[in-house]
């Protein structure tokens, strides 16, 4: 079996380990069937990315142990919804990008000029 593509088109690489996240909460924004959300874009949040992603109804701060999600703070590292992606971006608020650990699969959502625009590696 071949290891997943970034969307550079080389190996995906782990996006974070601490607090452990992606889909399968491996590290990696790897994907499959029952990834509705499309958890394939590894971001450094921002406070302004946070309090956005709240307002949208989704809040990414507060603590799910129920879902091994520990809550995030600025700074931390974390495989995103490429649709909550590409909403930031069309507002001004997209955090950071890390293109080596985000899924080729982001590409069916986001340019690539703009995950390059915005990213950190």
């Amino acid at each position: 079996m071949s290891k997943a593509k970034n969307v550079l088109g080389s190996d995906l690489d782990v996006c974070c380990t601490s607090p452990m996240t992606g889909f399968y909460r491996d590290g990696v924004c790897n994907t499959g069937a029952g990834d509705m959300g499309a958890h394939v874009v590894c971001a450094q949040v921002t406070q302004e990315f946070l309090e956005f992603s709240k307002a949208q109804g989704n809040d990414l701060t507060t603590p799910n142990p129920m879902l091994q999600f520990p809550g995030l703070k600025p700074g931390d590292r974390w495989c995103l919804c490429a649709l909550r992606w590409k909403e930031a971006l069309d507002v001004g608020m997209a955090p950071p990008v890390i293109l080596n650990s985000t899924h080729a699969l982001a590409l069916e959502y986001v340019a690539l000029e703009d995950l390059k625009a915005h990213g950190i590696d």
